[in-house]
Parts: C-alpha cells; structure tokens; sequence
C-alpha cells in the first residue's frame, strides 16, 4: 500500500466507524425496508387500542370518544377495533376493568398494620398514591359510566373498596362493644370521604397526599369536636 492509500484509509475510517454504528443503532424491522410498515402481533396491536382509548377517554369521556378517533389515533382502520373489541363499549369496559383490578389490588396490598387506625392510613394512602401515579385511570374511574355499563362507576368503587375495610371495622366495633352489623356502613362513609376527597386533590394537588391523607383520618379518627390541631400520620 502507497502513502496516498494509507492516506485514503485513514480518511474514510471514521465514516466506515460512522455507519457501522448507525447500522447497528437502527431496529433490524426498520433497516430491511425503510419505507414498510412494521406489523403489530395481535396483542401488541390490542396493548396499543388499550393505550389509546385510555388516553382518550381520560381527557374526553366515554360519550365524546368516538370509533374514528381511536382508530385515527391508533393509524388503523375502524374494523381492527371492532375486531379486537366489538365496538367502543367493549374497549372502554377492558380499560375499566384493568383501573379496577389495579386500584383494588394496591389497596388490599397496603393493608398490613395490625392496629385500626394504621389500616385506616395505609388504604387512604394507597388510594392517593394510585391517583398520583395514575391520573389517567382515576378520571376514567370517577367519569360517568355509560347506562349499559354494570360496573366501574365511581360508586361501584367505592363500594368494592370498602368491603376491603368493612372486616377492619367491625373487628374495633366489636372490640369495643359497638353494634358491628353497621360496620359496612361505616366503611362506605370512611371510603366515600377519601374518595371524593381524592377527586378533588386530582385537580390542585395541594397540598401533598401525606397532609391531605393526615387530614382526612384525623376527622375520621376523632370526629369534629375532638380534631387534632397538627395531624400526622402515624
């Protein structure tokens, strides 16, 4: 090889090094055909309606979001939902069922401590973790279902969610010679207060979930005429 060879070599290595690189940074699907469209399997193509409708009916309702959209925002045709879904009704009841599922398993999971007032704190908490980390699916959960819809209203959750505590309550009612049939009522007021209390955090977010968590057990602790001036959790 001639200095001018050598020369040439030493010029184009960095190029060769350029494009092995590229080469090797662009998916195998993408580099066989740049200009084809790389085809979902059918439960990637199912995750990504899912996605979809979730994002959509968060931010609009079921009754604004149509097949169309979904389909638009998916760059699919109509009939690939209705195949996967039968219609709308049947992808939003997949999408509530899943933010059902997921909030009822973190509360149940939560639900370690021995003593009452602990229990209390650990579901509350639970409940505003799944709504921070999750707004999408609590807006889905506290919209209006539609009529053909039997569950995952916002009041079937908080029904669901308190026969998770029920059990707690009538064990302390008990314990301390209350009437422990009224327990599932009880359970329903202390859930229906975190949870609406929840819906209203969702949008102002202040103040942080730990103080409103703190607040919430403190009027459910001690009632009004014996609130804790400086609540915390325990």
């Amino acid at each position: 090889m001639n200095i001018d060879d050598a020369q040439e070599d030493a010029g184009l290595a960095p190029i060769v090094e350029l494009r092995a690189a590229t080469s090797s940074a662009v998916p195998v699907a993408v580099r066989k055909s740049a200009g084809s469209k790389v085809r979902m399997t059918g439960q990637e193509r199912r995750e990504q309606l899912l996605n979809v409708g979730r994002k959509l009916f968060s931010e609009k309702g079921f009754e604004s979001v149509t097949v169309e959209e979904i389909a638009a925002k998916a760059n699919v045709s109509k009939p690939v939902v209705y195949e996967h879904f039968g219609g709308k009704e049947g992808l939003y009841a997949v999408v509530v069922d899943r933010e059902m599922n997921a909030l009822l398993d973190s509360i149940t999971d939560s639900l370690t401590a021995g003593s009452a007032r602990q229990l209390v704190e650990q579901a509350g908490m639970a409940l505003f973790n799944y709504i921070d980390s999750n707004p999408q699916g609590f807006r889905i959960l506290v919209r209006d279902s539609p009529v053909a819809q039997q569950t995952g209203s916002f009041a079937s959750l908080i029904i669901d969610i308190a026969s998770q505590v029920e059990h707690v309550l009538a064990a302390e009612f008990k314990a301390h010679g209350f009437n422990e049939k009224v327990a599932p009522m009880y359970a329903q007021m202390l859930v229906g207060m975190v949870a609406f209390t929840g819906q209203w955090w969702l949008d102002v977010r202040k103040p942080k979930k730990e103080e409103v968590v703190a607040n919430v057990v403190n009027l459910a602790w001690n009632g009004l005429a014996h609130l804790d001036p400086k609540p915390r959790l325990s």
